[in-house]
Parts: C-alpha cells; sequence; structure tokens
C-alpha cells in the first residue's frame, strides 16, 4: 500500500466498484494457506487474526474446520460487509477489525497471524518496520505466522499500486532471528481474468531461535 496513495481509500473504492470475485486476488479456495494452518497444527480454540482478510473465503473455511476464535482485519469496510453478507448468519461469529494493520493496537495476543499479499505493498520502509513491530506484539510466544507475498518471479505491481518482491529466505531475514522457518512453498496463482502470478509462502514460529 503506497505512501502515494491513501491505503483505506485505495482499498475502499476498489470494494465500493467490483465484485469481491473479480478482485485479481480472488481465490474460491484458499488451499494453500490451508495447508499450512494444518501443518501448523493448531487447535480449533486458536485465536486466529487473519490480516487483510478483507472479503477473502479464508474466514468460511476456518469455521466450517471448527475454528471458533477467528477475527478478520482489513482497512476496507466494504470488503468486510461484503464477507459478513456472504457468511449470512454466521457472520456474527468472527470478530471483524476495520483498521490499517500498520496502525493497529492489538488489545490481545493471537496464536495464529495469517497474511496473504498486504505484506508486499509496504513498499515505503516505515510502514514495513511498524507491520512488523504490530506483529511481534500481537503474537503470543511460540505462535505461528503464514506470510504470502509475491515472489521474485512475480508481479511488478498489483491493483495500480508497486508492490516489494520477496523469497521466503528473505521475508524470515525480516522476521528476525526469533522466527523459525517451518514451512515454505511456492504457488501460482491464476486470477480471475486468466493471468498467472506466483506466490511465495511461509510458515514460521516464534519464539524458537535459528539455528
Amino acid at each position: 500500500m503506497s505512501m502515494l496513495h491513501n491505503p483505506r481509500d485505495h482499498w475502499q473504492r476498489i470494494y465500493e466498484t467490483r465484485a469481491p470475485t473479480a478482485v485479481s486476488w480472488y481465490q474460491p479456495s484458499p488451499d494453500r494457506s490451508l495447508e499450512l494452518i494444518r501443518f501448523a497444527n493448531v487447535p480449533t480454540d486458536a485465536a486466529i487474526l487473519d490480516v487483510g482478510g478483507g472479503a477473502s473465503t479464508l474466514v468460511d473455511h476456518l469455521l466450517i474446520a471448527g475454528f471458533a476464535d477467528v477475527t478478520v482485519l482489513d482497512l476496507a469496510s466494504a470488503a468486510l460487509a461484503a464477507a459478513q453478507a456472504r457468511l449470512g448468519f454466521d457472520g456474527a461469529r468472527p470478530k471483524w477489525i476495520d483498521a490499517d494493520i500498520c496502525e493497529f493496537q492489538p488489545s490481545r495476543q493471537y496464536d495464529l497471524w495469517h497474511d496473504r499479499a498486504v505484506f508486499h505493498f509496504l513498499v515505503d520502509p516505515t510502514r514495513r518496520d511498524r507491520y512488523l513491530h504490530v506483529l511481534r506484539q500481537a503474537l503470543r510466544p511460540e505462535g505461528h505466522v503464514i506470510i504470502a507475498t509475491f515472489s521474485p518471479a512475480g508481479p511488478q505491481q498489483c491493483s495500480g499500486l508497486p508492490v516489494q518482491r520477496y523469497g521466503v529466505d528473505a521475508l524470515t531475514e525480516l522476521l528476525g532471528s526469533n522466527f523459525r522457518l517451518i514451512q515454505s512453498a511456492v504457488d501460482t496463482h491464476v486470477t480471475p481474468g486468466g493471468t498467472r502470478q506466483e506466490f511465495a509462502y511461509g510458515l514460521w514460529q516464534h519464539g524458537a531461535h535459528r539455528s
């Protein structure tokens, strides 16, 4: 989310003018994220924070899997409203937070932090550092982190904004020595328009020093 734009206005405008199923990052089923959550082996009463979850279907799948403490955070209220409407009666089960993750002040800690396609928009070092500060505040000791960004072979722009592409090794270095890489993968996402985009996924555990 570039400093050249107001991030909230940018993403709110997108969700006010486009269907959630038409945006380039839409996934009918977030299979890789679900695979890594299963690999982390967090219990169904674990506190999960989906950062930039917006109108993503991850929350649907987590509820179906029996997870009872799911929070979705996004700075576009229109995206959160779309997810709540899609869930119908179940929309009352998750917690919904309308906030910019770089300005978020967590009032609790989480067992698992999930972010698909937020971190790579933080091309400004100050916002990137703030994100990492919030992550370290919000994650419980021994908690898990899943981050997915465009890989070095991925796009250089998305939604009209520049991005910073990462490999898993670069993400591991940014997280710091108190995070141990558990699992990683490279996925090719096919957008609703048929464009292929390469993502790097990583799963880390907090509080375990790397050897």
